[in-house]
C-alpha cells in the first residue's frame, strides 16, 4: 500500500505528483521516430531530462527515460516503498526506534559489511 492507504487515490496521487512532479511525458512519439531516429530521441531524452512516450498504431506502448532520471525514480520508489512498511508498522502498534537507535545500527550494520 502506498502512502495515503487504500481508498484515497486522488490524495495519494497528488502526494506522489509533489514528489515526482510531472511523470507524464511531455513529448510523444511514434515508433518510426524511434526505429529511424533512435540517437535524436534518446538525445531528447537526455538533454531534456523528460520521459518520451513512443507510440505504436496511435497507442502508448514504451517510454524512453533518461538512465539517470530512472535511476532517481527507483531511488524515490524505494524510499517510499520503506515509509509506506513503516507507516504500517506503526498503525499495527509495533516497536519503534528512536533516530539514534536507527543511526547507531545503522552504523553497526555498515561496520559489518565493511568487515567481509
Amino acid at each position: 500500500m502506498l502512502p495515503g492507504g487504500a481508498g484515497q487515490g486522488f490524495a495519494c496521487s497528488t502526494k506522489l505528483s509533489a514528489i515526482f512532479g510531472s511523470m507524464r511525458a511531455t513529448s510523444a512519439r511514434p515508433i518510426t521516430d524511434l526505429k529511424t531516429h533512435t540517437k535524436d530521441v534518446v538525445g531528447e531524452a537526455v538533454r531534456t531530462g523528460e520521459p518520451i512516450l513512443i507510440t505504436q498504431n496511435g497507442r502508448a506502448r514504451v517510454v524512453v527515460m533518461d538512465a539517470r532520471r530512472h535511476d532517481d525514480m527507483q531511488a524515490t520508489l524505494s524510499m517510499l516503498k520503506l515509509l509506506a512498511q513503516s507507516q504500517e508498522s506503526l498503525a499495527r502498534g509495533e516497536k519503534t526506534y528512536s533516530s539514534e537507535d536507527v543511526r547507531r545500527r545503522a552504523h553497526a550494520a555498515l561496520r559489518r559489511a565493511a568487515r567481509r
